[in-house]
């Protein structure tokens, strides 16, 4: 996977948004993943890094 630069912010506003939830990232072979609920396959999603 193509490793994206961070962009340092500390504010973010979004409009539009169905709700949020707080997860750990957990190690996935040499990577990492989100678990996220089934409702969202399919869903353009965003990630903030706190």
């Amino acid at each position: 996977m193509k490793k994206r630069p961070i962009t340092p912010a500390n504010r973010i506003e979004v409009k539009g948004i169905e709700g949020y939830f707080v997860r750990t990232v957990t190690a996935f072979g040499n990577s990492a993943k989100i678990d996220c609920p089934k409702e969202y396959l399919g869903k353009t999603v965003f990630v903030i890094v706190t």
